[in-house]
């Protein structure tokens, strides 16, 4: 694997562990009343999917069990249109997504590392 794919997958961990941080203890109506938590969360989302974007296509094929297509998707969309975020999408994202998905991360930067 890249080196710069390992960075990457590296911020990818580091935002999902953040994001798993920030959560901690909090429930879903906190996101709708804490907003320095939904801004946090938000941009945890975007650091993830921008560094998913950037990820090799060599190395997204290795690990196709990564969505990537989808997490691309879900920063293309906070971003494009920040003033219409749905808050239950990004509590069901950080919350039970985001969880599945730092195991994978780890494992296939694990994998990138032997080779």
């Amino acid at each position: 694997m890249r080196a710069d794919d390992r960075i990457r997958l590296r911020h990818m961990i580091e935002a999902g562990e953040a994001m798993a941080q920030f959560l901690a203890g909090r429930s879903r109506a906190d996101l709708d009343s804490d907003r320095m938590l939904l801004f946090a969360v938000v941009r945890a989302i975007e650091v993830i999917g921008e560094a998913a974007a950037r990820i090799s296509e060599d190395a997204r094929a290795s690990a196709a069990a990564v969505p990537w297509k989808a997490i691309v998707g879900m920063r293309n969309r906070i971003i494009q249109a920040y003033w219409d975020i749905d808050t239950d999408i990004v509590w069901k994202t950080a919350a039970e997504e985001v969880p599945v998905l730092l195991p994978l991360l780890r494992s296939v930067l694990e994998e990138g590392d032997k080779a």
